[in-house]
């Protein structure tokens, strides 16, 4: 039993919708750019697959991509958009789901949009590792996309720090800085001047947190940039892109 949120039929039929920016080129396209850098020929697993967002143009670039979701309608919307021969996805959670006849194989492995956070405990986070260190070929790498918690920009008495307020979004997450779990909340204004309110449960996890996590995982930090572009890492960085490898020598 996981305990990341299950995403339901109505949160896949809207996340193109509420996630339109993500899809843009502007995002898109220096991600797959440096993940088809790592994958070389691939081939590649990405956890949490989605509707396919990144899979499936990384997929285009010639990279045999593999999926795993643990929301079977988030698996449907996908498979409207690419066929199984073309992109095949397991469906299961991302500590324990292992791709039948491909653990060891692949060249990479990634999990993007601060989607390690939906494993709501230390422990499940620390399989996830494992298992994307499971399914590594010897060299092979593991990336994920981050967020730095927002709590350092937490005044004294505050309790929830907004991360997105537009005429059509208003986004805000609230911590709890003793179990390290948070939530996001999203109201939302659609064209057709309905409105909605979802939200979304995480832990939050630090950098170094990832790298001891990585390092349980016989995984060694490789790279940490700021983002897809390559920027540099810094104090003041808001999110991170960090690569962690596995030894050439490691056993199968």
């Amino acid at each position: 039993m996981t305990s990341s949120d299950l995403w339901t039929e109505e949160d896949a039929r809207r996340y193109d919708e509420n996630s339109a920016d993500m899809f843009s080129p502007a995002v898109l396209d220096p991600t797959v750019d440096f993940l088809a850098r790592l994958a070389g020929p691939g081939p590649a697993l990405e956890f949490a697959i989605g509707t396919g967002r990144v899979g499936i143009p990384l997929a285009a670039r010639g990279v045999p991509v593999t999926g795993i979701e643990l929301s079977q309608p988030m698996a449907d919307e996908l498979r409207r958009k690419a066929s199984a021969a073309d992109l095949p996805v397991v469906v299961g959670d991302m500590a324990t789901t292992t791709v039948p006849g491909m653990p060891g194989r692949f060249s990479l492995v990634y999990l993007v949009f601060n989607s390690i956070g939906n494993l709501r405990t230390q422990d499940e986070q620390v399989e996830c590792f494992r298992n994307a260190a499971r399914h590594l070929a010897p060299g092979g790498r593991f990336v994920i996309e981050l967020w730095v918690p927002g709590i350092r920009r937490f005044p004294p008495g505050q309790v929830a720090v907004p991360f997105d307020v537009t005429d059509r979004h208003v986004g805000f997450d609230t911590y709890d800085m003793v179990t390290q779990q948070g939530t996001s909340h999203h109201y939302r204004r659609y064209p057709d001047g309905s409105t909605s309110y979802g939200y979304s449960n995480f832990r939050y996890i630090w950098p170094a947190e990832c790298d001891l996590m990585a390092r349980l995982a016989g995984l060694a930090l490789e790279q940490r940039v700021a983002g897809w572009d390559g920027a540099p890492f810094t104090s003041d960085s808001g999110s991170h892109v960090s690569v962690w490898r596995k030894p050439l020598d490691a056993a199968d």
